[in-house]
């Protein structure tokens, strides 16, 4: 063979090498492109820029505390206060962020109320890193909804989809500021919907895996069409991060709760008045039902709507306005749809028969008034000067936090009230008052009674940081 010929056989052999080795990329390359993974370039690229971070400020005022009576002099205690006092847990001012997303051209906002919840002043950060000051149009601690209202024109918005046709498995993806981390982008699958969460009866949450950690807190869900269907709002997790759990709150409800606060200022909801608890499977052959489901009535409160209609205690309510209830926690977020004075029809297994029961819908009464009506026993003392209310300690927590004996935790506090101007929170555990034990709320009824206005009283409470005392100002 001459030279020449080689050489034109070695072309033509290697030719074909790259030939082949194209057929085998091309393969390959069409593989990746049809695994379904769904390509999120475009839609960060159409929203982000509706996306805002979030900053809030409180200021904590440390000068003119009232003097502790009964304690002048005592050095050993006053050394205790003041290092407590000196501890970075109450600074004079404490910052948070969150996130929150454009719903109208002329600046309204939505984010959660925990993220603005307290908060002097809120700085809205937008994507061109104009900073504008917010004004707390409303929020609704019960949903977690904030609405904000920036001043400037023409903003980017988002499309608001559906989240009642959200189904389990589909893609979804949030735009927030982890960690202050501006426009991060996670995505991940929808895990579960109508998802219930312990004393948040009136959220049927989206549970989602998408990474959500602190400062994704009212940044927007989106769908594969770009579309807004939920309020990234809280984690599950041991150790503050995240964990893989994640809960949303549902577009729907978060609009309906907005639109409320912009058109009357608070927001309404539907009330049956019943305490419900879950149907096991033993309940549920005791009652001659198939299957476990729905939500067992084992108290009607009194004065409710249901106390109304012939709603009775044993019930199972099976369906509400035509929706089955998986669940017992599936009822309250149905009920509290529904407009205050409209009837509402329920499908109620009542000894081994199905029963249709009218109830006229009321509306849901205040947390305090609701808590009066639930537990008579727990209402506070009319002459309550702290104004503040409290539950029973439970032993975990008393052992926990080293109190020997007794004990009352705060439940809820008037801010401007004596005890909230204090500086005492709920969740603090009062142990003294007075320089008289608390053992049990009765015993806070008890020395309440007995105290005079116009005076400092000095109150013992509890926190993780350790036992501090406090004076509250008691008025005339």
């Amino acid at each position: 063979m001459s030279r020449l010929s080689f050489f034109r056989a070695l072309r033509s052999q290697f030719g074909l090498a790259v030939v082949l080795i194209a057929f085998a990329v091309i393969p390959a390359t069409s593989s990746a492109q049809s695994s379904g993974l769904p390509d999120f370039r475009e839609l960060v690229k159409d929203n982000h820029e509706a996306v805002v971070n979030i900053s809030t400020s409180q200021s904590r005022s440390s000068s003119n505390r009232p003097a502790i009576p009964g304690i002048e002099g005592n050095e050993e205690l006053d050394e205790l206060i003041k290092r407590f006092q000196e501890q970075p847990r109450a600074p004079s001012e404490s910052s948070a962020t969150g996130s929150g997303f454009i719903i109208s051209k002329d600046g309204y906002i939505l984010t959660n109320n925990h993220v603005v919840e307290s908060a002097d002043q809120v700085i809205v950060r937008l994507h061109d890193r104009r900073q504008l000051t917010a004004k707390v149009v409303g929020a609704d601690p019960r949903s977690d909804v904030a609405v904000l209202k920036v001043e400037a024109d023409d903003l980017p918005v988002v499309s608001i989809g559906n989240s009642d046709a959200l189904e389990v498995g589909e893609w979804v993806l949030a735009i927030g500021s982890p960690f202050g981390f501006d426009f991060s982008v996670t995505a991940g699958i929808v895990s579960a919907t109508g998802r219930a969460l312990p004393n948040e009866s009136y959220v049927p949450f989206i549970q989602t895996d998408v990474a959500i950690n602190p400062g994704n807190s009212g940044g927007p869900l989106f769908n594969l069409k770009g579309e807004v269907i939920g309020i990234n709002s809280q984690i599950y997790s041991r150790t503050g991060s995240f964990m893989g759990l994640s809960f949303a709150i549902p577009i729907e409800m978060a609009v309906d709760v907005a639109n409320q606060i912009r058109d009357n200022g608070r927001v309404k909801r539907g009330w049956l008045g019943v305490i419900i608890q879950e149907v096991t499977m033993e309940l549920a052959e005791s009652f001659g039902m198939q299957v476990a489901h729905g939500a067992l009535v084992s108290r009607i409160l009194p004065d409710s709507p249901a106390s109304q209609s012939s709603l009775r205690v044993g019930d199972v309510i099976t369906h509400f306005e035509g929706s089955k209830i998986e669940r017992s926690s599936s009822l309250p977020p149905l009920v509290g749809r529904v407009p205050a004075n409209s009837d509402a029809r329920l499908d109620v297994v009542r000894e081994g028969r199905s029963v249709e029961v009218v109830v006229n819908i009321g509306e849901l009464p205040s947390d305090d008034d609701l808590r009066q009506t639930v537990n008579p026993a727990a209402r506070p003392s009319i002459r309550n000067v702290l104004q503040l209310t409290v539950q029973p300690l439970d032993d975990e927590t008393r052992d926990a936090l080293g109190i020997d004996r007794g004990g009352v935790v705060v439940d809820s506090v008037k801010e401007d009230g004596p005890a909230g101007e204090a500086g005492i929170v709920a969740g603090d555990i009062i142990s003294m008052l007075d320089n008289k034990p608390i053992d049990s709320a009765d015993d806070l009824r008890t020395v309440l009674a007995e105290l005079d206005g116009g005076r400092n009283v000095a109150i013992l409470v509890h926190r993780q940081e350790g036992p501090v005392f406090l004076a509250i100002q008691l008025a005339e």
